[in-house]
């Protein structure tokens, strides 16, 4: 039989443990439903993502806090049928979650590929890294902060508007 301080000392760490990885996947599909909304066309959802947050941009400098600012951003992205016809491939995701906390940072890189009409090349046209802070609020963790790096630009003329 197990001494009571053992048990309770296992059952705080299973807990712990539980609310550590839930916390770990909630961030992630946070950071993947970006990209999700953003090539299904949703810029008014990517918009309401940061609507308690701050956007930046490491290039411009910019670091914009209100919902018309930021959606004045993606005004700026090309639709066709609806869809920018892109895919925003996110890889090394890191986050860094101290046990419990309501609030995290993380790291990820990405690549943005656009298509054309069916049967033209699909070319990468972007690549950069995110640097992001997460806070928890009452409807589990959205963005506080979100920093854009590009580190590699190819043809944007098909997917921004300059």
């Amino acid at each position: 039989m197990m001494p009571a301080l053992e048990r309770i000392t296992r059952a705080r760490w299973q807990r712990d443990t539980v609310r550590s990885v839930s916390d770990r996947y909630e961030i992630s599909a946070l950071v993947y439903r970006y990209a999700e909304l953003l090539d299904g066309g949703d810029l008014d959802g990517v918009t309401d993502m940061f609507a308690d947050a701050t956007w930046r941009s490491a290039a411009t400098g910019a670091a914009l806090t209100t919902r018309e600012d930021v959606r004045a951003v993606y005004e700026n992205v090309i639709l066709y049928d609806g869809v920018p016809r892109t895919r925003h491939l996110m890889d090394n995701l890191i986050i860094d979650l101290v046990d419990g906390a309501d609030e995290a940072s993380g790291r990820c890189y990405y690549t943005v590929l656009q298509g054309g009409e069916p049967g033209t090349p699909i070319a990468p046209i972007l690549s950069g890294r995110y640097l992001d802070r997460y806070r928890r609020g009452p409807n589990g963790w959205q963005f506080a902060d979100r920093e854009f790096h590009i580190n590699l630009v190819g043809d944007l003329s098909r997917h921004f508007r300059s």
